[in-house]
């Protein structure tokens, strides 16, 4: 049985900048995906877009990859890309 969950998502570095806040509450149908949380915040914040192909997913404070599956209330942080040298 699909229905729609609500998960936090954290916004760091350009990505808060982007959005305009550290934190947003976004409604997925389940079931869900951390590509399908990418594509509603794109959809639902543009000044995200650009970004999003280069930030790293974390789920529940785990790095996660687009088909990692996501459950009812996971939180997902959005984290830009590490640089170093």
């Amino acid at each position: 049985m699909s229905g729609v969950a609500q998960h936090l998502v954290r916004l760091f570095g350009p990505a808060r900048e982007a959005a305009g806040a550290d934190s947003i509450a976004l409604e997925l149908r389940e079931p869900a995906t951390a590509a399908d949380a990418l594509a509603a915040l794109a959809a639902a914040h543009p000044g995200l877009e650009p970004l999003l192909p280069r930030a790293r997913v974390a789920v529940n404070f785990v790095y996660v990859d687009a088909n990692t599956a996501l459950a009812p209330g996971d939180e997902i942080a959005i984290l830009p890309p590490v640089g170093g040298g």
